[in-house]
């Protein structure tokens, strides 16, 4: 069997035990990751920056005993350093070049991972599709003319085209579960706290945003958490230590648990058969499993607090904005897309006395959610209201021209004129997916589980959200799914190697 083959069909996991043996070697690896990386580069357009002379001469090098020894591996290119790499952030906007190394990828790199590539993600991570006019459409491996979702979606469609097992990501909101259900992927929202973000910053959004990664199985997910979690000498808070090893959790049976399902839109918007159908899938899973699920309602979630949410987004794309101009020197409203100069003249509107309110009202809605589910040990609910989108589906086809001409009459106008352009923000953007925001601003873990192939040949899944600090319970109650529902030999079948 080829190489190349055997990168397709293993996991992280199995990779690093044959190298461990002496069965493969990493120089091997590395190769057949780049050839494949190069082979499938024209039809799913998911590589920002190839690092392939940094990953040969890791490879040469590399100790055998480490954990993840010589598997190849993928860095989003967006919001954490690779020293001596350009980091574009999916935008026009001149690239930075880090001098230092993230914590995360120090610590990517002791557990023996490769760098191979950096993946695309669209500009600052603010559309739930990876398409952006520096790098271009991320295409789907299941069906190229559907995307691969956001904003992790070239982390996940290199993962789901077999060029590495597993690839880091992040999420603000839902940017590791949206792709992870749109390529047939298990993806883990962490808990707030769990993985530092530092040196770069002590946190991102206000907090919602978080980093791990979108894997093929439930144990190369566990067992990455284990050698990346847990806060360093600058973070500025930590989630709660895990009672033993998360791998442990993964392999161990979760025992009767009490679930519970959601299955209502916060924005009162259609949900497609397809995603009542995975849902219903999930339950069914849950309940082989031994499980009981009840449904529930969500009252403190709705259009209100979806659109705190796009608020709080908006003062932070503002100010992102104004960090970059002070970086390049110049200002960058020419180098960005329309819908982020929109979002951000949409978030210098907004006063810094509205931004804490919202964020009072979105925490104090996580509050009452965090109540109202505390006696279950996890809650299903879709992450996507549709099976992924054909590429350019979310194109705003000249609604933020409109926007933007209306902010030019009403620039510093009161806030009450502007709400109904935030409704109109929240609808056009997260139509597709208004689940996920709810665990990034209460900080909750939630993990996305491929369960349902729709009748056009699309992976839908479906996520598990979990009390605060526990992904233990999660990631237990995820690999018994991943085995009743036979999913892990599951792959992209357009990539089969020859």
């Amino acid at each position: 069997m080829s190489v190349e083959r055997i990168l397709w069909q293993e996991d992280a996991t199995g990779l690093a035990g044959l190298v461990r043996k002496g069965e493969l070697s990493a120089i091997e690896l590395t190769e057949a990751a780049i050839a494949r990386a190069e082979a499938t580069r024209p039809e799913i357009n998911a590589t920002a920056q190839p690092l392939y002379d940094a990953a040969r001469a890791r490879a040469k090098s590399i100790d055998r005993s480490l954990p993840l020894a010589g598997v190849p591996f993928a860095i989003k290119d967006l919001g954490i350093a690779i020293k001596g790499v350009p980091t574009h952030g999916g935008s026009r906007i001149p690239a930075w070049l880090p001098d230092v190394n993230s914590v995360m990828t120090e610590r990517y790199l002791a557990a023996g991972l490769i760098p191979i590539v950096t993946s695309t993600s669209p500009e600052h991570g603010l559309r739930l599709m990876t398409e952006s006019r520096a790098f271009g459409i991320t295409r789907n491996p299941w069906n190229t003319g559907h995307t691969s979702g956001g904003s992790s979606g070239g982390s996940a469609a290199l993962v789901a085209a077999g060029v590495v097992p597993v690839a880091h990501a992040s999420d603000g909101g839902g940017s590791i579960r949206v792709p992870s259900a749109c390529t047939g992927l298990v993806g883990l929202k962490t808990s707030r706290g769990r993985i530092p973000l530092t040196p770069l910053v002590s946190e991102s959004w206000y907090g919602m945003v978080v980093d791990h990664a979108v894997t093929r199985s439930v144990r190369d997910c566990a067992l990455l958490l284990d050698l990346t979690h847990g806060p360093d000498i600058l973070s500025p808070y930590a989630a709660p230590p895990p009672k033993g090893t998360f791998a442990s959790a993964a392999a161990r049976d979760p025992g009767k648990l009490r679930l519970a399902m959601y299955r209502k839109s916060p924005l009162g918007l259609p949900i497609s058969t397809e995603t009542l159908k995975a849902l219903d899938t999930a339950v069914a899973l849950a309940r082989e499993g031994g499980h009981t699920v009840e449904e529930i309602d969500l009252p403190s979630i709705g259009r209100e607090f979806v659109a705190d949410f796009c608020r709080t987004v908006a003062s932070a794309v503002a100010g992102t904005m104004r960090a970059e101009t002070l970086r390049v020197g110049r200002s960058v409203t020419g180098d960005v897309e329309r819908a982020t100069r929109v979002l951000g003249r949409l978030g210098e509107l907004v006063s810094a006395g509205e931004t804490y309110a919202a964020l009072q009202r979105l925490h104090g809605a996580s509050r009452r959610v965090i109540e109202e589910t505390a006696h279950y040990d996890a809650v299903l609910m879709p992450i996507i209201a549709h099976p992924p989108l054909a590429c350019g589906a979310m194109d705003p086809k000249g609604a933020d021209e409109l926007i933007e001409n209306l902010l030019d009459r009403l620039h510093l106008t009161p806030l009450l004129k502007l709400r109904p352009f935030f409704g109109q923000m929240m609808d056009k953007s997260l139509w597709f997916t208004p689940w996920p925001s709810i665990q990034n601003v209460s900080g909750q873990p939630s993990i996305a589980l491929p369960v349902h192939v729709t009748d056009a040949g699309l992976p839908l899944g479906i996520q598990a959200a979990g009390r605060p600090g526990d992904e233990e319970t999660l990631l237990s109650l995820a690999a018994q799914m991943e085995k009743i529902s036979g999913w892990l030999g599951r792959r992209a079948p357009l990539m089969v190697p020859s």
